[in-house]
Order: C-alpha cells, then structure tokens, then sequence
C-alpha cells in the first residue's frame, strides 16, 4: 500500500506544494509545528534512514539543497531540519523525508 507522500508526489492527493523537481518534491506540513513546516521528500520510496544506500548519497544531498533553497525562498534566517527514523524515533510516514521549521526560536535540547 502506497503511502500518503507517494499519493501526493502521484498527484492522487492535493498537497500546498512549493517544489518540485525530478527526484524531489516539497509541501507545507498539514499539522505545522512552526510558522513554516515543509517537507522535504525524496520522489524514490525509501521507508526509513535505515533503508538508505551508498546509491542514495546524491539523492539525500539534493534533499538538503532543496531545504536550503526552501529556507531561502521564506525568508529565514535560522531553521531547523528534523529526519525521525523509525516509529520510536517519531517517524509517522514510512517514507522517508526531512522537515524544515522555522519562523521561530528554537531552544536545545529540543523539548
């Protein structure tokens, strides 16, 4: 079963999209923790971190470019990029992506 990121990147699923490249695809996070919550996805299904290969080292270095991009594209000064991995470490979708926050202080550790 396809997951909700692949139905969006499939277009089966609308989503606030603010990139999209061959590989990549960025939305606004429905259930935003900050001021901006965009996630970053990888168009290629890889489940978790844990699931990555030395193939992926492009594809996951474009991610963080796209974030860069995105962050600028906002007007952010200070931002911060979460990858969970796994259900204990509080991924909820099994499809692998990074979230950029920002439009807020952060404090560390994180809370």
């Amino acid at each position: 079963m396809s997951t909700v990121f692949k139905r969006i990147i499939d277009k089966e699923l609308p989503a606030d999209i603010v990139y999209e490249d061959e590989s990549v695809i960025a939305f606004k996070d429905i259930n935003p923790r900050a001021p901006v919550h965009i996630l970053i996805v990888p168009k290629k299904e890889i489940p978790t971190l844990k699931d990555i290969t030395s193939e992926d080292e492009l594809l996951l270095g474009h991610c963080l470019t796209v974030a860069k991009l995105v962050a600028q594209n906002n007007n952010l000064e200070g931002y911060r990029i979460v990858l969970n991995v796994d259900k204990a470490g509080g991924q909820e979708v099994f499809h692998l992506h990074f979230h950029l926050l920002g439009g807020r202080q952060f404090n560390w550790p994180p809370g």
